[in-house]
């Protein structure tokens, strides 16, 4: 009569499953995120650290 193949409730386990590949998955963007955000503050950092020290060298050098 039931065919417990053809029943209607899928596996809990693949439900759970799918819940923690998600959960990892947004864990590796937000880190992923989190590494190309800082870097790009430390480039700007940097960029603006020696341009000005850059310049400043150039001026000693001209006196």
């Amino acid at each position: 009569m039931n065919d417990p193949r053809r029943s209607n409730k899928s596996n809990p386990t693949t439900r759970v499953a799918v819940l923690i590949i998600v959960i990892v998955l947004i864990g590796i963007a937000t880190f992923l995120f989190n590494a190309i955000k800082g870097k790009r503050e430390y480039d700007e950092q940097n960029a603006a650290a020696a341009s000005s020290s850059a310049a400043a060298s150039a001026s000693g050098a001209s006196q």
